[in-house]
């Protein structure tokens, strides 16, 4: 089992295997970092900060928030909580489940997304660019079946507010890493 916290990319492509968004430094938390609760339920973790990002056109630029990113073995769906000045903002990406291969974690993306803002309002957003690539991409019914599902899996451990949307856990997992990463720049 991995331990301590492991230098890891994310790779998200759309439907048609091209690239779609590259984040290039991330740490993905060993299970002995993880609460009882995230361990037990396979999460990974991977925690970035001011990552330079690549986008499929090959521009790349360095995030400015700081996030903790979740993905949910066998889920569509996968959660950035954004550690914003005015409280965290949950951006959820309706993806295909997580595949880890080596040090990079790959989905592909769903376009659409839901955003929780620090106030808790859920907005969904790009159901105009779903409907647009379901059309462009040739997204099987089944393809949809597991969007739709997905949706309504993430719309309601919101709504319930299930892990991973947990201020405190998040707080805590971030934290946890800037000292870790501090010490060694010391």
């Amino acid at each position: 089992m991995m331990s301590g916290y492991v230098p890891y990319m994310i790779k998200s492509f759309k439907h048609d295997g091209h690239l779609h968004r590259m984040w290039k430094e991330n740490w993905l938390l060993g299970g002995e970092l993880l609460t009882p609760e995230h361990r037990e339920a396979g999460l990974f973790i991977l925690i970035n900060d001011h990552t330079p990002i690549q986008e499929a056109n090959g521009n790349e630029w360095v995030s400015r928030i700081p996030g903790v990113s979740f993905f949910v073995p066998g889920s569509w769906f996968n959660v950035v909580a954004l550690m914003e000045a005015s409280g965290i903002r949950y951006y959820c990406n309706i993806a295909s489940p997580p595949y880890s291969d080596g040090r990079c974690m790959t989905y592909i993306d769903y376009d659409l997304d839901v955003v929780v803002s620090h106030d808790k309002q859920v907005h969904i957003v790009d159901e105009e660019e779903y409907e647009h690539h379901k059309l462009k991409y040739h997204y099987s019914p089944l393809v949809q079946k597991k969007v739709q599902a997905g949706l309504n899996r993430l719309l309601e451990r919101i709504e319930l507010r299930q892990a991973p949307f947990h201020d405190d856990t998040v707080r805590a997992y971030y934290s946890a890493w800037r000292a870790w990463r501090n010490r060694g720049l010391e």
